[in-house]
């Protein structure tokens, strides 16, 4: 049996904590004159090392704590001593318990000093209940009686009288059955006998009027201990009387505090924290709780309110908890998630000012308070009866999360100190959970931010494709996640779409995605086909990675994102595409037939298998839909990817419809349970280009070519109607046909093709790209690019099969 085993033993529920258990006592010098079993269980001592030695010597103490005079000083000034110390066992173990030291007095006039223990044999910071439970074992009142081995009384405090109305003058030097004589008596004194002769503590519960106070019945537990000398002998039996009524109580409150952080803890929903800290209160200590919190803790929007001076410019709050012990919290002015307004004046900003509680046991309403001056809270005050007061912030260092408002109103008694005590341990457990909420909201919104000021604004698809799309941001248990989407300008009027998701959720997937987003972006510029272009990402997915290693040694969240990466050519009707395992497109015709193309899957991004990406190019009926999205769209906890698909299928499949439409049906569409991954959806509607549009040709490799296709622009322009685009563009014809006839030995092709914006293109068999330099004032070549940047909105090359082409686009309007 452990010591705290011992000194607990025998004692009836509800009485655990707050009844004390007998360790020894000492006379005016600081003198162990008794010792007990318990005791000698507690800190290994036997009666024979302790009896006639210092106290303070006996139970040695951390090295800060008093001298015996200073202690027994301390002691005499408040008539004895309570609190939590560390005490060492005769083994060396340290271990913290809870001391009480109560004075008793004789018939001498003399006085004694018992020392009673709560929580013995706890580890150190477990017992009591912080500042809670030190009070109450500070203000917790026990009757202390000592009396010899003929059961005569011969030491006795003071609030014994209060217990059974026997004031020490009748009870010193008296049996205990000559002052309350009886059947009950009689047999208390038979424990009190069975205690002395077998030295095993005994308890008995009993009830009783009290002599003082309200007339109602209370139940005590009485706890009889035998006292031992030097040679181990009994000397009497300490009987110590408790009022298990209120200890009961108070257990009960020291109960909540421990049930407390279950219900908060496990939490991150900033509103239902605070209910539970409402419900919490109610009953058990007030009849009526507001919880007000902070407007940037429910969102996580705004920088935080400091604890300090307040001026004008108060918080706004929220009302985010009620309770109440009338139904539907009528006292209530304002209702949960509704704004409420706080006086500016006493006793609230104080609390704001000193991020200290107010307690007002007696609420006043005179006129001339806060109270006279809101109505709104006048009223409920009046109407109600409220009549106590506490104010509590819910703080985080000083960081002001909100406000607590604990009233009483149909129980009568005030508010005292230890209730404002317990308000502030239970506000102050709350305001843990709430300042983890408040970081997760903080983060999440941050990360849902970020990753819409990422996404596109307005996707720009040209006279190629008309777009629309929809994101779908996970629910708050899942967090923000790496989606995203693209529509990407190209070159002679085609157009990349790309669709991509990052593992995971939140702040780091969402900043992924932005890398990677600027990365395609990146990619794209250089005109890549698709499956080089998912070969470059995939490089960089690696590099990241390894950067992320080395910076965090924790895995890097880049590696596993997915993504589909298409172009399409609206001259051609083509669409090229290539995937890293990402969910395929659906495609659908004009007719509404539905198709998964067979695109090979290939490999997650960052995984670092080697195997080559493969692109698939497909030609696309005029008006055709596709549909990229990431697997949020399609993927249930309870249903195969093939049955998600099928259901996406169905939603599209109805031509005629508009985009926007057949993006908001398709997210309907989606089971109404809560994602657990982000939704998005990219709708691509393809158009191709009249042949009036577009006019190529095909020129020899030679002198000639430059002047004939100089010659054909001119003629093509004068066609369409842009004679003001003529002298540029012959221009730029000639410089980029003179290169090709330089550098390479094929055929030439040029092409102009009038969209948006007015492109000529020359294709020809070198494969390397062109490079634009400087030229030099002695230079007689290598100007001819230059002047190209100049008449143009901008220029650059792609690769194709067998070569490359060179191209260049200028505004149809006046000016670039």
């Amino acid at each position: 049996m452990t010591s705290k085993d011992n000194v607990n033993a025998g004692r009836p529920p509800g009485t655990r904590e707050l009844s004390d258990s007998v360790i020894a006592m000492f006379d005016e010098e600081g003198t162990v004159v008794a010792w007990t079993h318990a005791a000698e269980q507690l800190v290994g001592h036997p009666a024979g090392d302790v009896v006639g030695r210092p106290f303070t010597r006996v139970v040695p103490c951390r090295a800060q704590e008093p001298t015996t005079a200073e202690f027994l000083e301390l002691c005499r000034a408040r008539d004895g001593w309570s609190g939590t110390t560390a005490v060492r066992h005769r083994d060396g173990r340290v271990f913290d318990v809870g001391l009480r030291i109560s004075m008793v007095r004789g018939r001498d006039a003399g006085v004694r000093w018992v020392v009673t223990v709560v929580g013995a044999g706890a580890p150190p910071g477990e017992t009591g209940n912080g500042p809670v439970g030190e009070y109450l074992l500070a203000s917790a009142r026990i009757g202390v009686v000592v009396r010899d081995l003929r059961l005569m009384c011969t030491w006795v405090n003071d609030t014994m009288e209060s217990h059974d109305g026997v004031s020490a003058d009748r009870r010193l030097g008296r049996g205990f059955t000559d002052v309350l004589p009886g059947a009950k008596a009689e047999a208390l004194e038979g424990v009190m006998r069975q205690v002395l002769d077998s030295g095993t503590p005994r308890v008995h519960e009993y009830r009783s009027w009290l002599a003082t106070g309200p007339r109602r019945e209370h139940s005590f537990a009485a706890s009889f201990v035998r006292l031992q000398g030097a040679d181990g002998n009994a000397l009497g039996v300490c009987v110590i009387s408790v009022d298990v009524t209120e200890s009961r109580n108070a257990g009960d409150r020291l109960a909540v505090l421990g049930r407390a952080g279950a219900r908060f803890g496990n939490n991150l929903d900033v509103m239902q924290i605070s209910q539970e800290l409402a419900d919490l209160a109610v009953p058990l200590f007030a009849d009526y709780v507001a919880v007000d919190l902070e407007q940037s803790v429910p969102t996580g929007d705004g920088p935080p309110f400091r604890i300090g001076p307040v001026d004008e410019r108060l918080p706004a709050f929220t009302r985010a908890g009620l309770a109440s012990v009338h139904e539907d919290v009528p006292e209530s002015p304002w209702a949960r998630g509704e704004p409420v307004p706080w006086p500016l004046t006493a006793p609230f900003t104080d609390v704001l000012h000193t991020g200290r509680a107010h307690l007002e046991p007696i609420l006043d309403t005179a006129a001339g308070t806060w109270v006279d001056q809101d109505p709104a809270r006048a009223r409920k005050i009046h109407e109600y009866g409220m009549h106590s007061l506490m104010v509590v912030p819910i703080r985080v260092r000083r960081v002001l999360l909100g406000v607590a408002l604990f009233i009483r109103t149909a129980d009568p008694t005030p508010f005292q100190e230890v209730d404002l005590l317990l308000a502030e341990e239970l506000v102050g457990r709350a305001a843990q959970s709430l300042d983890n909420a408040r970081q997760y909201a903080r983060e999440h919104t941050t990360a849902l931010t970020l990753q819409r000021h990422l996404l596109p604004h307005q996707l720009k698809g040209g006279m190629a494709v008309e777009v629309a799309s929809r994101y779908l941001p996970a629910d708050m248990d899942n967090g923000v996640g790496g989606d995203w989407f693209d529509v990407i300008p190209l070159s002679g009027a085609r157009v990349a779409l790309v669709v991509g998701d990052v593992v995971g959720h939140g702040l780091q997937a969402a900043a992924t995605m932005g890398r990677l987003r600027t990365a395609v972006h990146t990619l794209a510029d250089m005109e890549l086909p698709p499956d080089e272009l998912l070969e470059r990402l995939d490089d960089t997915v690696q590099r990241l990675a390894e950067t992320d290693i080395d910076a965090t040694d924790q895995p890097s969240p880049v590696v596993g994102t997915t993504c589909l990466y298409a172009v399409y050519e609206p001259v051609s009707r083509t669409c090229s595409m290539a995937r890293a395992g990402h969910p395929p497109p659906a495609i659908i015709d004009p007719q509404g037939r539905v198709t998964f193309p067979d695109l090979p899957s290939g490999a997650p991004l960052g995984i670092g298998l080697g195997v080559p990406f493969e692109a698939v190019e497909l030609e696309l009926p005029e008006g055709s839909l596709l549909a990229l999205y990431t697997d949020g769209l399609i993927e249930t906890g309870d249903h195969d990817i093939d049955v998600g698909m099928h259901r996406l299928g169905n939603a599209l499949a109805q031509p005629g419809r508009t985009l926007e439409d057949l993006c908001t049906g398709a997210t309907e569409a989606v089971p109404g349970q809560a994602p657990s991954d982000d939704v998005t959806l990219l709708l691509v509607r393809t158009h191709s280009l009249s042949s009036a549009q577009v006019a190529s040709w095909t020129l020899p490799n030679d002198q000639s070519a430059v002047r004939r296709a100089r010659s054909e622009a001119t003629r093509q322009l004068t066609e369409w109607g842009l004679e003001a685009l003529g002298d540029s563009t012959e221009l730029i014809v000639s410089e980029l046909v003179t290169n090709a006839v330089r550098h390479s030995t094929g055929p030439i092709e040029l092409r102009l093709i009038q969209h948006q914006v007015l492109t000529c293109e020359v294709s020809d068999t070198d494969l390397s790209s062109p490079r634009l330099r400087r030229a030099s004032t002695t230079d007689e070549n290598g100007r001819g690019l230059f002047l190209v940047a100049q008449l143009s909105r901008r220029w650059g090359s792609r690769s194709v099969p067998g070569g490359k082409v060179v191209w260049a686009e200028e505004a149809l309007a006046t000016g670039r």
